[in-house]
């Protein structure tokens, strides 16, 4: 699930941190600015926000000023909202409440109708998706799948990177990227330091010719599992938001890993390939946790603001749901991914098929390291627990749910209710499941001394803190703020302004439309949120489909995947600034890698939507649910 959580990993931040540290060196007087105007120049920067913030109403304001027309004044609202959620000036949420000001104060929309574009059925999707992670992840349910998935797929170290992107994957079509790589990426450092450990000792033995001994790296370290896990739970704790008294202490930790003495940073690593073998792990875990959340609709925050906003926008057409995206985006998903392990694998690696595929061919040292440290992992989580096969259970029966209410070739069970029809949506049955977390017990048992006597202590499997805990407010707020933009954009016909300008654009190709606003949304995506881009881009791209005539989906659904290929940085998204922070890579190894990542997505995404996608929602006919304006400019494709 992409992007449900916002770290404190924000684009801007990275930034403003840095020359925040050059004005607090020229305060120190560790830096010697004699010129004035440096000085001043230097003063500005520790006021840089609070003059963002009163600078960019004022700059803007001639617009509604001079123009005078209801228009003009969305646009206004229009541009400052986007100003602030590009640069981060205030908080997301913070900037998503300016139009439920700025409307009323412009007469655009009542203050009521504004209120009541912050709730949609969007956020009751959210309640209930946010339940089944909730317990998912208190149960440890997605550490056993992970682990499970990745025993299946061997040790080979190739092999075994795709068996965790195949695990982050799946997990990120039901958590949120950030929850899954702050799970994993423990998981895949123990693997990796071990394997380092175990080539270590081979090449000792081999040096002193201590044949028959024992190879004590290939047991699991006790100072690792023990000492480093309590470094890793409160990573993985602040990573998700769950503690945020421990900001600073969690940073500091990082710092330390990512910052180790000179002398500790030679023996890190035993040769080059080690240190390779190490990049390829981390960065496999960041993009595939992305990569996983396009397949479904609650996978990313991206494709629920879509599906919300584009069911709003155009109520006759029911064509958006669960089942109908997840036929879509599996195929798209398995390339990418598969693409992408390929392109990992030989950027740092190297590609060697006859080693790969070679069968019969006993385990090096490498590969039994990493297969004993997967084995303690899993055998420390013990026998499957109570609620963790009712968490199972539940999970399954939700999706179940979600796939059968109205898969399209075949009636569903929305069907049932033929004088309710369109009554029933995706959050309908997530609020059903999700009802039933906080009513299930979790089975706690007691003894009494004698231990003959057993009662059971009622509790559900999820309480309403830890809901509270995982629950993504920020998001929901920020998602409530653009569809009040969009709705703002309806009301003062912004949107059929915008539509008539973008006309010429019909002269295009469709595909290099398609391109283009796909390369646009991909490069933006990588120095602002990715809610925050598909928030700002929908109500401009839905006008230039209907502008000129041709199918909405044909645009947005491209649009939307591209949001979520933020790869290049860092600061781009949260699993990459996770993986970052254990220190195993550079700057110029995420462009690089993210770089190849992001053409593939691209190119795969274009693919998609010239082939099998256009049967599935008949893309080359202007839809009936879809306004016919008055003057269109054909185009085919």
């Amino acid at each position: 699930m992409q992007e449900f959580t916002v770290l404190p990993f924000d684009n801007t931040l990275f930034f403003l941190k840095r020359l925040s540290l050059l004005s607090s060196k020229v305060s120190a007087g560790k830096l010697s600015l004699q010129s004035p105007t440096m000085k001043i120049f230097s003063q500005l920067l520790v006021f840089r926000r609070f003059l963002l913030i009163l600078l960019t109403p004022l700059l803007l304001l001639p617009l509604p000023l001079i123009i005078r027309t209801k228009e003009a004044e969305c646009a206004y609202t229009l541009f400052v909202v986007a100003i602030f959620w590009l640069t981060e000036a205030l908080p997301l949420a913070v900037s998503a409440l300016l139009p439920a000001l700025m409307f009323p104060m412009f007469g655009i929309m009542a203050s009521k109708q504004v209120a009541s574009s912050y709730f949609k059925d969007f956020h009751l999707l959210l309640a209930g998706v946010i339940c089944l992670a909730t317990s998912i992840e208190k149960w440890n349910l997605h550490k056993r799948i992970a682990l499970k998935m990745v025993m299946m797929v061997g040790v080979n170290p190739a092999w075994l990177t795709l068996g965790f992107m195949i695990s982050c994957a799946f997990l990120s079509m039901w958590l949120s990227n950030t929850s899954t790589a702050a799970m994993v990426m423990p998981i895949v450092e123990a693997v990796a330091q071990q394997i380092i450990k175990a080539e270590a000792e081979v090449d000792a033995l081999e040096m002193t010719c201590a044949n028959g001994s024992t190879n004590q790296a290939l047991e699991l370290d006790e100072s690792i599992s023990e000492c480093e896990a309590s470094d890793w739970k409160e990573k993985t704790k602040q990573a998700n938001g769950y503690n945020k008294d421990v900001a600073h202490t969690v940073c500091k930790i990082e710092k330390e890993k990512q910052n180790p003495p000179p002398t500790e940073t030679g023996r890190r690593y035993r040769n080059q390939k080690d240190h390779m073998m190490c990049k390829v792990m981390c960065l496999s875990v960041a993009y595939s946790s992305t990569i996983g959340g396009l397949t479904t609709i609650t996978g990313t925050s991206t494709n629920l603001i879509f599906a919300e906003q584009f069911n709003t926008r155009y109520p006759g057409c029911q064509c958006i749901n669960f089942g109908s995206w997840f036929i879509l985006c599996i195929p798209i998903t398995i390339i990418i991914l598969l693409f992408s392990w390929v392109w990992l694998q030989w950027l740092f690696l190297g590609f060697n098929f006859k080693e790969m595929f070679q069968c019969g061919k006993a385990k090096s040292a490498r590969e039994q390291a990493a297969a004993q440290v997967i084995e303690e992992e899993y055998k420390k989580l013990g026998p499957v627990s109570y609620p963790e096969i009712i968490t199972l259970v539940l999970f399954i029966l939700m999706a179940l749910l979600w796939f059968t209410r109205d898969p399209g070739f075949i009636p569903g069970w929305s069907s049932l209710f033929p004088q309710y029809k369109g009554f029933a949506t995706d959050s309908t049955a997530a609020l059903l499941i999700g009802l039933l977390f906080f009513i299930i017990p979790a089975k706690r048992v007691s003894r009494t001394s004698n231990g003959e006597n057993t009662f059971f202590d009622y509790a559900p499997l999820i309480t309403w803190k830890e809901f509270q805990t995982c629950m993504p407010w920020e998001i929901a707020i920020l998602v409530g703020g653009g569809f009040a933009l969009a709705d703002g954009c309806e009301d003062s016909n912004l949107s059929v302004w915008i539509g008539s300008k973008l006309t010429p654009l019909g002269s295009l190709p469709m595909w290099l439309i398609i391109l283009i606003s796909s390369l646009i949304v991909t490069s933006v995506t990588e120095v602002a949120s990715n809610p925050a881009t598909i928030t700002i881009f929908l109500p401009i791209l839905a006008p230039l489909a209907e502008a000129i005539h041709v199918n909405p989906l044909f645009i947005l659904i491209p649009t939307t995947l591209c949001t979520s290929f933020a790869f290049l940085l860092p600061v781009a998204n949260p699993p990459n600034a996770i993986v970052f922070s254990y220190g195993h890579l550079s700057i110029i190894d995420m462009v690089k890698a993210g770089l190849g990542i992001n053409i593939i997505g691209v190119a795969v995404v274009m693919l998609a939507i010239m082939t099998w996608v256009v049967p599935l929602y008949d893309l080359y006919t202007y839809p009936a649910w879809a306004p016919i304006l008055s003057s269109v400019n054909n185009t085919g494709p």
